[in-house]
């Protein structure tokens, strides 16, 4: 049997990277997913490239207003939500004495207010022993250059974690992080560095891992897969990092 055979899940920021693999891997596992993303173009090949069981929703996050109309669609066409995996989320390279208002309104607005609101509004629609796993970050631990907005964003994150394990008890529902380490996506190249930048970054960042490579959007999709499961039916408040081991020595 499939491991989310029957299952209804959202995954946010589902149009390429991490998400969209995801969102092909919870197909795969017998699930009806929900993807979300900005930009109606890539949204639109995403659906198209799963083919089946999913419903492309047009909708940014950090809206309020997008999310209400996200949950409505979902409340009308089934009803409930087993799974979320909030994982639409990004940021920018910039070093403290160059941070501006709109750089910190931007990236916490993303990441930490429309991640909040995005399970907040998602509520009515859980049952009892639903799973949410929320996107966070290796960078909650490990320092970065240039990236403390962005990283403080992501210890908000796994704080979330810990808090609504404790808000959601009476309700069985599981709350767990997982933190990537780098794994190149598309989202690499909207960290303001060109393509020959993010090599570059990529290289010397594989030097420093265990494993001595990046790791892949779908061996941290593999990982989400497992929390959102029965597989990990006893695994509740935890970070999981799928990092090859760069932040844990």
């Amino acid at each position: 049997m499939k491991k989310l055979e029957g299952k209804v899940a959202l995954v946010t920021g589902g149009t390429s990277g991490i998400g969209l693999a995801t969102a092909k891997r919870f197909v795969a596992e017998g699930a009806y997913v929900f993807i979300t993303g900005r930009r109606q173009t890539e949204l639109d090949a995403a659906v198209k490239a799963i083919g089946k069981n999913l419903t492309g929703v047009h909708s940014d996050a950090s809206n309020l207003a997008d999310l209400d109309r996200l949950f409505a669609t979902i409340k009308q066409e089934q009803g409930h939500l087993d799974v979320i995996f909030a994982n639409a989320g990004g940021g920018e390279l910039a070093p403290l004495g160059e941070i501006t208002e709109e750089h910190f309104d931007k990236t916490f607005n993303t990441n930490v207010k429309g991640l909040l609101f995005t399970v907040q509004k998602a509520l009515p629609l859980l049952p009892e022993g639903a799973s949410i796993i929320l996107n966070a970050s290796a960078t909650s631990i490990r320092a970065t250059p240039a990236f403390s907005v962005y990283s403080a964003t992501k210890a908000a994150v796994r704080s979330f974690a810990r808090n609504w394990t404790l808000d959601l008890k009476e309700r069985k529902i599981r709350v767990n992080a997982i933190s990537p380490g780098v794994v190149p996506t598309p989202g690499y190249n909207l960290l303001g560095l060109n393509d020959e930048q993010v090599q570059a970054f990529v290289d010397s960042q594989a030097s420093t891992i265990p494993l001595g490579r990046v790791g892949t959007p779908d061996e941290i999709a593999k990982a989400v897969v497992f929390l959102a499961s029965d597989d990990s039916s006893f695994v509740n408040g935890i970070e999981l990092f799928v990092d090859g081991g760069m932040a844990q020595i």
